[in-house]
């Protein structure tokens, strides 16, 4: 009873997202855009829509690869992606179909990025931490509720002389880049392809539906972040800046500036992104903000063994990021723009 639906092309794909109150970013067309223009994966929704009301959406992009193989992604590159099933049908049902779907197009197997009940008692395949906080109260009782070293960090990117200023131009954008180059290559990891980040400018930023906020000191940007929004949430999905200018506080003043800028405009939820359990940094600076935390689990399910399988994957850092933290930038970003098609 599904359709298999393309949002880049479905009239008004966005308004009927935004009458579906459990609809994020993530299933937008705008997302559907850059992951399609960036990496060529193709779009399957699965959908039923009834009387111009969005019942089912269970999202995935094909991903073929002569490297990681022939799999459905719901979705790539995206922190969670929460089926949307009304409570009237079974989960059980959309998801027959889905294997259906996927046994006759050859995947490996399929990836759900989100922690719907219906998967419960199946093992997941990874799992993840995210934390949302309430933006509904306003800016100034955000910010008594923060921790008190979040303030305090606060107030030192000020009183170092940091300015933090939200901006949707596309030089805003290349600036980031620039710094999430050198954030990655400290991560030990390769960086995005520039064009993921162009499409991401032209997809969705300029079409207001995100935002940059750069921290400069000394007529130098040293810090910066993206974010997304759609309805009345936002969320925050790529940081980075100068390690040498971390003592200074720059991510606390950003990440304040973010949330003072979407709480003035009459935004209701903010959700931090997604935390691997092992970054206790990461995720203590996120709960510092007075965010709740929440779990988010990943299944995989395979399509030859037609069960859900355990991830035997390992987070060890391994030699690869020792490589990649040696590597020269500019070589490091073509070994990103060949390989991370392959690993959505």
């Amino acid at each position: 009873m599904l359709d298999i639906i393309n949002p880049i092309t479905y009239p008004h794909w966005d308004e009927l997202l935004l009458a579906n109150k459990s609809s994020s970013f993530f299933h937008s067309s705008n997302w559907a855009k850059v992951l399609y223009e960036s990496y060529g994966y193709k779009p399957l929704y699965f959908s039923l829509i009834d009387n111009g009301i969005l019942k089912v959406l269970h999202p995935f992009m094909e991903v073929k690869s002569i490297l990681t193989g022939k799999r459905g992604v719901s979705l790539p590159f995206t922190d969670y992606c929460e089926p949307i099933i009304s409570n009237d049908l079974s989960p059980q049902d959309v998801f027959d179909s889905i294997k259906e779907y996927a046994e006759k197009a050859g995947w490996k197997y399929i990836e759900i990025r989100g922690n719907r009940s219906f998967f419960n008692g199946n093992p997941s395949s990874s799992y993840y931490y995210g934390h949302t906080l309430d933006l509904s109260n306003g800016a100034e009782n955000i910010f008594s509720n923060l921790r008190e070293s979040t303030r305090r960090n606060i107030k030192k990117s000020e009183r170092e002389g940091i300015k933090a200023t939200i901006s949707t131009s596309y030089e805003s954008v290349s600036e980031f880049y620039r710094l999430n180059c050198m954030t990655r290559k400290e991560h030990g990891l390769p960086p995005q392809p520039f064009r993921f980040f162009q499409n991401i400018y032209e997809h969705i930023i300029s079409k207001n539906h995100g935002v940059i906020v750069l921290a400069n000191h000394s007529q130098k940007n040293i810090a910066g972040a993206v974010y997304f929004h759609l309805g009345k949430k936002a969320i925050y999905k790529y940081g980075a800046s100068e390690r040498r200018c971390q003592r200074l506080r720059p991510n606390n003043l950003v990440m304040w500036e973010a949330l003072r800028h979407y709480s003035q405009n009459g935004y209701q939820n903010f959700c931090f992104g997604r935390t691997e359990p092992e970054n206790s940094g990461l995720r203590q600076f996120k709960l510092g903000w007075g965010a709740s935390e929440n779990v988010i689990k990943y299944f995989r399910y395979s399509v030859n063994k037609k069960r859900f399988i355990e991830s035997n994957s390992s987070n060890d850092t391994g030699l690869h990021t020792g490589i990649f933290r040696a590597m020269p930038i500019p070589l490091s970003r073509a070994i990103g723009k060949a390989l991370y098609k392959h690993m959505g």
